[in-house]
């Protein structure tokens, strides 16, 4: 399938046709995903990260791949995780809430959501490294 095609998740074409981009799905994955306890970010390409930190917006798609087959939508995440949480647990709990949000929101079905744990981010405990006065 083209990835720029429209997803059509009309029902009852009597009033017209309801089209999602997959762009949409991007953001919402996205969304999703940081809602979850334990992710500390997302992945995203170089370009996405300079805009985010010249402030100019947030990229709620990064780290989100959204593919359309003959067969449905199969999502890749790409995230950093806080250390010390169990990576199984919140990996499913990724998949979990990426599969409700969609659903209530978009009422499409996905047949695959794969998390792909690129990294683990450690707080650094600033307080503590620096001298009392």
């Amino acid at each position: 399938m083209d990835e720029n095609q429209l997803l059509n998740v009309s029902a009852d074409n009597s009033l017209g046709r309801v089209e999602i981009a997959p762009e949409v799905i991007e953001v919402i994955t996205g969304i999703a995903v940081n809602e979850v306890t334990g992710v500390a970010n997302m992945r995203g390409n170089i370009a996405s990260n300079v805009t985010e930190r010249l402030g100019k917006k947030k990229q709620h798609g990064k780290g989100v791949k959204v593919e359309l087959t003959d067969d449905g939508i199969e999502i890749d995440v790409y995230t950093v995780l806080d250390y010390g949480v169990s990576i199984p647990k919140v990996a499913e709990k990724i998949q979990d809430n990426i599969r409700t949000t969609l659903k209530n929101m978009t009422a499409l079905e996905i047949i695959e959501i794969n998390v792909h744990v690129v990294g683990i981010q450690i707080e650094e405990k600033s307080d503590e490294l620096k001298p009392e006065k």
